[in-house]
């Protein structure tokens, strides 16, 4: 499952790059964080990414983990994420 984690992480700014200017990546963080979507509607958004079980386990655990959390926890994330988008690291891509 870790792989899986790994291989998305890699796979979603390569799809990025393809010319989509990364909304897709921005909806995947936000839906992942978003504790109104639920686990089943998370697994069907990215169903064309986790079409294994293992997979689908994986993307279920994910959103399981981020659901744990406080919503103070879930809004400090979501502020370092949209720093990371600003960043000059980011501005490459």
């Amino acid at each position: 499952m870790k792989l899986l984690r790994v291989l998305v992480l890699i796979a979603l700014p390569l799809y990025c790059l393809a010319g989509s200017g990364c909304p897709f990546l921005e909806e995947v963080v936000n839906k992942a964080i978003s504790p109104e979507v639920s686990v089943s509607e998370y697994q069907n958004f990215l169903q064309d990414f986790a079409q294994t079980t293992d997979k689908k386990e994986a993307l279920a655990d994910l959103k399981q983990c981020f659901l744990n959390q406080s919503n103070e926890t879930l809004h400090n994330y979501a502020e370092m994420m949209q720093i990371m988008y600003s960043s000059m690291w980011c501005a490459i891509f």
